[in-house]
């Protein structure tokens, strides 16, 4: 289905960009069908906005109930490279309400790599990963903590995790001298993720961040990297550093953003 309105004039140049869109659409729809997606899960919608294309998909995204806001950077040359990268860049920068996939060239594992820290955004990104898992049996997870990751960032303290999971739940599962690995992995198997398909790989540190990340990716086979990250009003420090570079770095690598 096209959301198009079919009141509102259009000049011939935006009826041409129409029907381009529509072609590459209409090739990406192709696509999903040929990998399992079925009809009724699939919704083509073209609209025109004034705003920038990093600001209409934010919008879209933001007024639909969406589980993610997916977007790739290559596969259409070097222009496209250098338009789509300044779009991820921007919803980077922006979105923070929906998690954020970003897909860099051809993924091919399908396993993942959850980056492991003692702060609540951490904890939201496993219960995200948890639930996309639970159509993927066959994937592993490996929970990494990297001691450079948060810098000199304060620590989360115990009371911080309440508003989230409760009293109770911190209570019982939340290990904050362990760097939470128990609580990550507690969310994975009570998000249905078999405790066999949960791996724990030792601390490590190095001088960046976000490159020791991409190395235990690459040495793990992991295809996608899932991070969280604080709130936009502090997302230029250390940690807002760190999912940036990570994501400019990534090659032929997913990277998940949440929070």
């Amino acid at each position: 289905m096209f959301d198009v309105d079919p009141l509102r004039r259009q000049s011939p140049a935006m009826d041409a960009k129409t029907r381009v869109a529509g072609k590459y659409l209409q090739d990406a729809k192709k696509r999903l069908l040929r990998n399992g997606f079925t009809e009724e899960q699939i919704d083509v919608q073209i609209t025109s906005s004034r705003a920038n294309i990093a600001t209409a998909i934010h919008h879209a995204a933001a007024q639909g109930s969406y589980d993610a806001l997916l977007i790739g950077r290559r596969g259409m040359g070097k222009v496209g490279e250098m338009f789509f990268g300044s779009v991820s860049s921007q919803l980077l920068e922006s979105c923070h309400e929906i998690p954020l996939w970003i897909i860099d060239g051809e993924v091919t594992s399908i396993h993942f790599l959850l980056a492991v820290h003692a702060l609540p955004v951490s904890l939201m990104a496993a219960d995200h990963l948890s639930f996309i898992m639970q159509a993927n049996p066959q994937s592993e997870i490996y929970l990494y903590h990297s001691s450079q990751f948060f810098g000199n960032d304060p620590q989360a303290s115990r009371e911080d995790f309440y508003t989230q999971w409760g009293e109770e739940w911190c209570a019982q599962h939340l290990d904050l001298e362990n760097d939470l690995f128990g609580a990550h992995t507690r969310i994975l198997i009570e998000g249905g993720v078999a405790e066999e398909r949960i791996k724990r790989l030792d601390v490590q540190s190095g001088l960046d961040a976000s490159q020791d990340l991409l190395r235990q990716a690459k040495k793990h086979h992991c295809g996608t990297i899932v991070l969280g990250r604080r709130g936009r009003e502090i997302n230029k420090g250390f940690f807002g550093g760190v999912s940036e570079r990570t994501t400019q770095k990534a090659q032929n690598q997913a990277v998940w953003l949440v929070g």
